[in-house]
């Protein structure tokens, strides 16, 4: 049986900008989609936390320590500039991988720069 747990999230950032013309998908400072482990062209799902969108799309690197975080195309409708987004990506595990397995959580400053990024791998340790 596979299970479909979180993977990596980045928690509070600032929506930067918003680009209705882009073809689509959400910008993210690549520093961020490193430290997160999501990769370039990934399924994302996108939480506003300032009116309660939940979207998917996926991830393109911005530039690195440019602290962009910009949503495109159609997505660009779905919030304004200085909204708090939780980005996060999930994945199938089965029981085996679950067991050895930890989410990659990303905090960021109001300026979407990194602070911390932590490990909930103590969670799933009973299993």
């Amino acid at each position: 049986m596979q299970r479909t747990l979180l993977l990596a999230k980045i928690h509070n950032c600032t929506l930067t900008s918003t680009n209705i013309n882009y073809v689509g998908s959400i910008s993210i400072d690549e520093i961020l989609l490193e430290k997160a482990g999501i990769l370039p062209y990934e399924q994302v799902q996108v939480v506003n936390s300032a009116n309660g969108e939940r979207f998917i799309t996926y991830a393109i690197p911005a530039p690195p320590n440019s602290g962009v975080i910009e949503l495109n195309g159609a997505a660009a409708r779905l919030g304004m500039k200085g909204d708090r987004l939780i980005i996060m990506t999930y994945g199938q595990l089965n029981l085996e991988e679950i067991k050895h397995y930890s989410p990659t959580v990303v905090i960021v400053d109001e300026n979407n720069h990194c602070l911390e990024v932590r490990s909930y791998d103590d969670l799933l340790s009973k299993l």
